[in-house]
């Protein structure tokens, strides 16, 4: 029987809005105990100084430079992870010595699967100093030392969840609803695919802050009020990204947002509310078969305009659209639980990524563990 670990998660995504922590009884294989989590939001300020990092990373060339103010950064964003694992720990009454491994996303600064080059912050070594726990992270290197695009990483988890799908029968479609879209298929068979299938909440989330000085349209609330601008959602959707035979893992960069003349606040909101969902449904047909359940999680997941509009388009094709919490599992915790996974395998030496998910040339294992 396989050792079963006791880990903690923790997600910093590419919406910049907070720490997701989730703890994970698991043996990273078909062993999954969920356990409780926690969101911990970022202030303004700190989001102010994670922009500042996009900007100063933009010229990084090797993975390992922190030029400008991205070493400060680096150290802050390290220390409100270990506050966050410190408030988590509190909260559910767990000692430092019951949990085996954190697994340490850090924050996507940089990402250019083109060149082989993607940066993630985030001292490990410090994280480890600070909870008194072992730490997994840098997750994605080596994948693409091996011809991998370093993204999507979830799959694997999600793939071990699908075997508690209760809802209907395999083959499932999960869809990440973050800054950017991922999805992942798991076949009747054991397949697994995955990719990045478009922008999500970040254009949202840069027009509302851009023309109304909010972070994000909570709940849709904007894009319920305006109508859907076609042009302008075209000429997202007829991006080279979705027709491209090779499917290739996004920069938050990738997808640029509408200027401020392209439209009015709630029209804007709208019109990005349906690329979200649009993208989604074109990116599944490089899929082998096309989903017949979508299960949503993130926090795109709550713009309900959003999904509305991919309930619509999925309808349109036979499908089923239905958030996470409806399958039992939570939409907001997923990620971070997938990261607490992703430690345990890393310290199995088992692999994170595979041929169907990142592109790499052979299934490989990756990430780099330091003890406190």
């Amino acid at each position: 029987m396989e050792k079963i670990r006791t880990a903690i998660g923790l997600m910093s995504g590419t919406s910049m809005d907070g720490i997701d922590v989730a703890l994970l009884r698991t043996d990273g294989r078909a062993v999954v105990e969920r356990g409780p989590s926690l969101g911990v939001p970022y202030e303004p300020a700190f989001r102010d100084r994670l922009k500042l990092a996009l900007e100063q990373a933009k010229i990084i060339t090797r993975r390992e430079h922190r030029p400008g103010e991205l070493a400060s950064i680096e150290r802050e964003l390290t220390l409100r992870n270990a506050i966050a694992v410190r408030e988590f720990l509190a909260a559910n009454a767990l000692a430092a010595s019951a949990i085996d491994v954190i697994g340490f996303h850090g924050q996507t600064v940089l990402h250019r699967p083109d060149e082989a080059l993607t940066v993630q912050i985030g001292d490990g070594a410090l994280l480890a100093r600070e909870t008194g726990i072992p730490v997994a992270y840098d997750l994605r290197a080596n994948d693409m030392v091996h011809g991998g695009q370093g993204a999507p990483l979830v799959p694997v988890y999600h793939a071990a969840l699908a075997a508690n799908v209760a809802h209907a029968a395999l083959p499932v479609c999960f869809v990440n609803i973050g800054g950017i879209s991922n999805l992942t298929y798991v076949g009747a068979d054991g397949i697994i695919v995955g990719y990045d299938s478009g922008p999500g909440n970040t254009l949202i989330d840069q027009w509302v802050e851009t023309h109304a000085g909010v972070p994000f349209d909570q709940g849709g609330m904007i894009a319920s009020e305006g109508r859907v601008i076609d042009d302008l959602a075209d000429r997202y959707l007829s991006s080279p990204f979705f027709t491209a035979e090779k499917r290739r893992s996004l920069d938050r960069n990738d997808f640029p947002p509408p200027s401020g003349s392209d439209a009015e606040l709630a029209d804007g909101a709208r019109t990005l509310a349906h690329v979200a969902a649009a993208s989604i449904i074109k990116s599944a047909g490089h899929l082998p078969v096309m989903p017949t359940l979508y299960i949503i999680c993130g926090g795109g997941r709550l713009n309900r305009v959003l999904m509305q509009d991919l309930k619509d388009l999925a309808q349109r094709r036979g499908a089923e659209v239905i958030a996470a919490e409806e399958a039992g599992f939570n939409g907001d915790s997923m990620e971070a639980e997938a990261w607490a996974y992703l430690a345990v395998r890393s310290l199995d030496g088992l692999p994170l990524t595979f041929p169907g998910t990142t592109g790499v040339r052979t299934p490989v294992s990756g990430g780099v563990v330091v003890k406190p």
